[in-house]
């Protein structure tokens, strides 16, 4: 009797081995024929990836859609849009041309001005009381907002914050926006250097080399004058100020005492065009056209229309494609440009900065393309290489080799 308990255990043992073997051999096997042969399992896999690519899809918007009457947008302004030249005018007109686009009411659109962008009491109270009128979407204008935003954010996840100028962003309800203005910035630099007849050109500068956005807005300039007259020099004044009226203007008018006989600006007010025309020189303006503040000295002015992106951004909100992206737009897109060149230009400037254009809007060329040399001697880039805009908005702290800051 044990023996054949014995024989039924080995048996037993046998074939749950012999099971176990032809399981773990014929595994791979199966797998292989529900992959070509078994098209109903085959169909199964994908129907579960068309589920999670729908979901995707639906996550491309981070926010629900807002009906288009429903939608509130705030604007915080470092100064008076009623000032009609400088920089929360331009900022104001994009806002006026993204309410037209999109056929938005007067009492749509809160605007909080005069916000001083070093003040953060003040420009906590200008964003929550925007908030409290019910925006969905806040554009803060100045560099000086930007911390501000970052902390709003957090505490109102339902509030989109978008902040112009800065670098910081949370991939969500905060992003920044800015654009390649140092392309226009180039081409009036074209302007001055063939207008020049004492080769001495100023620059009124908010900030210095420890502000890129500035920096490198210099640096384009010089540059697009090198391109044209390499024995010029590029003097730079700092005010120290995004919005200084008295000091722009005192700086202007240092910079023509000492020569210089146009005057490029990256500051908020037209005074330092005013200045170039009372002193009988030339200059080229920024934000808008400033012809119309100093007809008899501005050559040319490099503008913003900041309605393309404005009117993206609200429209993006009212359909709940928001992504929160950063936004970083050239002349391509439409973002930047040049006023209409004046008849004081010198003979040849609008075919040498037509051909500049080209080439930067086709894509064939940048500003920071290649090997540039600084004026310490250090060259920055790498041959048929341009400068990221990593580096463009955030690490240029040199300035070009034919400046020298006064």
């Amino acid at each position: 009797m044990k023996k054949i308990i014995s024989l039924l255990l080995v048996f037993v043992l046998t074939m749950s081995m012999v099971a176990g073997c032809t399981k773990k051999e014929e595994a791979p096997a199966a797998d292989e024929e529900t992959a070509v042969e078994e098209p109903a399992e085959e169909t199964a896999e994908p129907a579960e990836e068309t589920e999670e690519a729908t979901e995707e899809t639906a996550a491309e918007g981070l926010f629900p859609p807002v009906a288009k009457e429903d939608i509130k947008v705030g604007v915080i302004h470092l100064s008076d849009p009623a000032e009609g030249s400088g920089y929360t005018y331009t900022h104001d007109q994009g806002i006026v041309g993204m309410q037209e686009a999109l056929g938005l009411d007067d009492s749509q659109i809160i605007r909080k001005n005069n916000i001083d962008d070093g003040d953060p009491t003040a420009i906590e109270t200008a964003i929550l009381e925007c908030i409290e009128e019910g925006c969905n979407i806040i554009f803060a204008t100045s560099w000086g907002y930007m911390d501000t935003c970052e902390a709003l954010a957090e505490e109102y996840p339902e509030v989109i914050f978008s902040h112009g100028t800065g670098y910081k962003s949370n991939g969500t309800n905060f992003n920044n926006y800015f654009g390649r203005i140092y392309q226009a910035r180039y081409l009036t630099g074209i302007a001055a250097g063939l207008k020049t007849q004492t080769n001495k050109i100023g620059y009124v500068a908010a900030w210095g080399t420890d502000n890129s956005e500035v920096t490198g807005g210099c640096d384009a300039f010089a540059m697009g004058v090198y391109s044209v007259n390499p024995d010029a020099k590029v003097y730079v004044k700092v005010t120290n100020s995004w919005y200084d009226p008295e000091g722009e203007k005192q700086a202007a008018e240092a910079l023509i005492a000492q020569g210089c006989d146009v005057i490029g600006q990256h500051c908020d007010t037209p005074n330092p065009q005013l200045a170039a025309e009372e002193a009988g020189v030339w200059g080229v303006g920024y934000n808008s056209d400033m012809s119309k503040d100093a007809p008899n000295a501005v050559l040319t002015s490099a503008v913003w229309d900041w309605s393309a992106y404005y009117t993206t951004a609200v429209e993006n909100v009212i359909n709940g494609t928001w992504t929160g992206e950063n936004y970083f737009g050239g002349m391509k897109e439409g973002l930047v440009g040049i006023s209409p060149l004046s008849d004081l230009c010198a003979d040849g400037t609008e075919e040498a900065i037509e051909e500049a254009k080209a080439k930067i809007v086709s894509g064939e060329w940048d500003v920071f393309t290649g090997v540039i040399e600084t004026n310490t001697g250090e060259t920055v880039g790498e041959e048929g290489k341009s400068l990221d805009d990593a580096t463009i908005t955030g690490g240029i702290n040199w300035y070009f080799k034919n400046i020298e800051e006064k």
